[in-house]
């Protein structure tokens, strides 16, 4: 049998391989487990996982081996549910599980997200003796960072006596991935310490570290790491440090690594555009998709949703129709799933939003992304009741909006006084038991909008973790609908609380002290928004400007206008309706 391997090898086409197995079919080899495991693998690289499972469940007694290449290849596909029902029935058969499967199987667990699952498989692996093989350890420290459980992910970690350059870079990838970027550097640091050689792939994620935390000089001695210690920095690698240093906000350096790559890949082209998306040079990532296209390099579904985002953010309806059509021709997603969102922004930005619905239609209806995202623009275009309607059809078809169409449709409720939508929107919110401040935010604000402020507070009171966002959203539904003491009091309550405040924090108090003809408490606010560090805003001075002239200190109101800049129109005609209520003439 062995014979036929370089056989199995030089079978590029599904047709092909039809062939080879009609010959061990016929020749009767197909009996053998090698040929029949080696067909289930090769049926499985083909795409066809059908006719895999079907020479599987076809062959008498699968050895262990055939069934761990099985769950492997149902992995491959990311058929995880059924990746796991199988190591189930393997188990129910009594077959002996060896260690080559439990990273498959662990791999599964985590690509289905079922940490219970993880545990039982855990359980096993210590049972079975399996706990101290480098391998499955490594795959059980990937799946519990990768679920989020970094506490596990380093007991597994530390109690590993030989730790290898892939454990230490599987552990840093964790730590950086679930948020803890300072923890993923100590532990590069103490890699290096303890004398690993570091590889590409820990370094990919040092790089992530440096750019999530936007250290420009630290992103410099991790690039100068990898220049010193001639780590093969092609592909990913050149793609991470790109990203890192546009995070770290230093484009020229990206542009740099940019240029020196030899083979460009997709993926580092990607890079280059999203990058320069990410700091608002919208025509020069045009530009390089344009480099892309004349390099012969084939753009992805990642590349032309980075393009469409370009294109949107510029306005460029007709170049923006040209990135779509290519898309079509070069069947790059044919459902529209990945694209659709970014053809809705497009369309949208440049005012078609009648195609947004065609867009809409062609995602199968069933993205939820688009659907957020054509009722965010109808909302942003002042088109309130198409944003609710929007909302009342995706109910109508069974859809759950997520947290950020939720918002966007209360926000749409807020705006045209839609108070009935919105107790439906806020019943949604209740029953499916959602916390999200970014909601909970907006159902505060639509309540106080549509004044109901008693309603809005009910809200914030329940809240246990307060932003800023959330004290400024209830500060403002106080101020707006005339609660001035109220507002007051809340301002006094944060300052007492050490929260941090922001320029709409101090202009909803000044309004209410404004309402109330409280000077003292304004002039008390105004040098707290002084020492406090902010940086000057229109709209505060504006504020105090109408404030200090309400209150009779006109003195006051004319020194904060002085301070401003002349060409500000509406304070300009704010200082004239002053002039006029008061009776001052210049």
């Amino acid at each position: 049998m062995t014979l036929y391997m370089p056989l199995f090898r030089s079978c590029t086409t599904l047709r092909t391989l039809t062939q080879l197995h009609a010959h061990l079919f016929v020749t009767g080899l197909h009996k053998g487990p090698l040929a029949s495991t080696k067909l289930v693998e090769s049926y499985s690289q083909m795409g066809n996982l059908q006719t895999s499972r079907l020479v599987f469940e076809t062959f008498p007694c699968p050895d262990s081996f055939m069934w761990g290449v099985l769950i492997k290849c149902h992995v491959w596909n990311q058929f995880f549910k059924e990746s796991i029902s199988l190591y189930h029935k393997m188990l129910y058969h009594q077959v002996h599980v060896n260690g080559f499967i439990y990273p498959n199987i662990l791999r599964a667990c985590s690509g289905f997200g079922d940490l219970g699952i993880g545990g039982e498989v855990h359980g096993r692996i210590i049972k079975c003796g399996f706990d101290t093989d480098a391998i499955v350890e490594t795959s059980l420290l990937s799946m519990y960072g990768e679920m989020g459980c970094l506490y596990n992910a380093r007991k597994i970690f530390d109690r590993m006596p030989m730790k290898d350059v892939v454990l230490w870079s599987s552990i840093i990838s964790c730590s950086v991935e679930n948020g803890e970027a300072s923890e993923g550097l100590d532990l590069f640091h103490r890699m290096i310490f303890e004398g690993v050689e570091p590889d590409s792939v820990t370094m990919l994620g040092v790089a992530e570290a440096c750019g999530d935390l936007g250290f420009l000089r630290l992103a410099r001695l991790v690039h100068g790491q990898v220049v010193t210690r001639a780590i093969e920095s092609e592909g990913s690698l050149d793609k991470s440090l790109i990203v890192m240093y546009t995070k770290c906000g230093d484009l020229h350096s990206a542009e740099k690594i940019f240029k020196k790559v030899t083979h460009r890949n997709t993926a580092c082209w990607s890079a280059m555009i999203t990058c320069y998306n990410q700091t608002s040079c919208f025509q020069e990532a045009i530009d390089v998709f344009l480099e892309m296209q004349e390099s012969k390099v084939e753009p992805n579904s990642v590349t032309m949703t980075v393009v469409i985002y370009s294109c949107a953010r510029l306005g460029l309806l007709r170049e923006g129709k040209s990135v779509h059509c290519f898309v079509i021709r070069k069947a790059l997603d044919t459902d529209l799933v990945f694209l659709g969102p970014g053809l809705i922004e497009l369309y949208a930005e440049c005012g078609k939003l009648n195609y947004c619905e065609e867009v809409l239609h062609l995602t199968g209806e069933r993205n939820i992304v688009s659907w957020n995202m054509l009722i965010s623009h109808y909302a942003q275009k002042g088109l309130l009741m198409e944003a609710l309607m929007l909302f009342v059809q995706m109910q109508t078809l069974g859809l759950m909006p997520d947290s950020y169409g939720m918002a966007s449709s209360l926000s749409a409720c807020g705006n045209v006084g839609s108070i009935h939508l919105g107790y439906q929107i806020h019943g949604h919110v209740i029953k499916r038991g959602i916390l999200d401040e970014f909601v909970q935010n907006s159902l505060i604000d639509m309540y106080t909008k549509c004044g109901l402020v008693n309603s809005g507070y009910k809200i914030f009171e329940t809240i246990k973790q307060r932003s800023v966002i959330t004290w400024n959203s209830m500060l403002c539904g106080f101020s707006q609908n005339g609660n001035s003491v109220e507002a007051i009091r809340l301002f006094d309550q944060m300052y007492l609380n050490g929260i941090e405040m922001n320029e709409v924090t101090f202009l909803s108090v000044i309004q209410a002290c404004s309402h109330l003809g409280h000077l003292e408490k304004g002039k008390w606010v105004h040098h707290k928004f002084i020492t406090g560090g902010l940086k000057k805003d229109v709209y505060v001075d504006t504020a105090l400007t109408d404030m200090y002239a309400k209150c009779g200190y006109l003195q006051a109101a004319q020194g904060v206008f002085n301070s401003m800049i002349l060409e500000n129109f509406p304070t300009l005609a704010l200082e004239q309706g002053c002039d006029v209520e008061y009776g001052i003439s210049q």
